[in-house]
């Protein structure tokens, strides 16, 4: 018969161990991508525009629709968000029918595959409201696909400001709106900003969405109203086109640009949680 101790030693070696495995999977993916394609990186490569034939295949049209995807998107979802975190943290009452239900709302949206938004995407902006396939049909389906993001990262952000905060505004005679503005906000101001950030690389990384709503035209956008191809689309298109050894190339050096923002997008994300909880403790 097992000891307890032997128990808590075995107990101990499984969780070292589904760590450990999980780590080496991470490892072992970002090398696998980094060791095919990092040797294909170069300034070029990143500056030069996309031709499917011949060997400059740059991706320099994908990073700026790329970067006009996430700021739009974000300038719709982030205002949004945060006031809806605001209303639900500062104004709500706790238990109230209407905090119930847009939470069942934030969850739901949180749970549906993001392919369900690229088709909603597709139907409503893209054909109802006749915008077409764009930048800003894109913007639009991804902005509603982040807000459950924002809403519940900002809320945590919000009541982790001390209540004592809002008391002492109070007691001073300062109003409700100026003590959220000039003192919960800015309290709250790093969590808000992992919220964004967390956000900008769910945009990055969602391509079905995309491309659904905002097409695969390699080339740079002129307004919100044209299409544009962003490096995950780039991507699965250059995948399923894989009929040179070259194209193989293009493929993991673009994945490699898409797996260096991603890392650098969770390093920023993780500073500012840590200067987060070191601001509230």
């Amino acid at each position: 018969m097992l000891t307890q101790q032997i128990k808590d030693k075995i107990s101990l070696s499984v969780i070292w161990a589904s760590a450990l495995i999980t780590v080496g999977f991470l490892l072992w993916v970002v090398w696998y991508i980094l060791s095919n394609g990092l040797s294909y990186v170069n300034w070029e490569f990143i500056t030069s525009n996309y031709t499917s034939i011949g060997e400059t295949s740059g991706i320099w049209p994908m990073i700026v629709s790329t970067v006009y995807m996430v700021a739009a998107s974000i300038g719709v979802a982030a205002p949004i968000g945060i006031m809806t975190a605001i209303y639900l943290t500062e104004y709500a009452k706790v238990g109230s029918k209407a905090v119930k239900i847009i939470r069942f709302c934030t969850e739901s949206l949180a749970g549906i595959p993001s392919i369900i938004y690229g088709l909603f995407g597709m139907t409503f902006f893209v054909v109802v409201l006749g915008f077409g396939y764009s930048i800003l049909s894109g913007a639009l389906t991804l902005s509603i696909l982040i807000l459950p993001v924002i809403i519940r990262t900002t809320e945590e952000a919000l009541m982790a400001v001390p209540q004592t905060y809002r008391e002492g505004s109070y007691a001073l005679g300062a109003s409700k709106i100026y003590t959220i503005w000039k003192l919960i906000l800015p309290s709250a101001m790093p969590g808000i900003i992992t919220s964004v950030i967390l956000s900008i690389g769910r945009v990055i990384g969602e391509s079905a969405p995309v491309f659904m709503t905002a097409g695969m035209v390699a080339r740079i956008p002129g307004s919100l109203f044209d299409s544009g191809r962003t490096l995950t689309v780039h991507l699965y298109k250059l995948t399923t086109e894989l009929y040179t050894v070259h194209e193989w190339h293009m493929a993991y050096a673009t994945a490699t640009v898409l797996i260096v923002v991603v890392l650098v997008i969770n390093l920023v994300t993780k500073l500012i949680a840590s200067r987060f909880n070191t601001a509230t403790y």
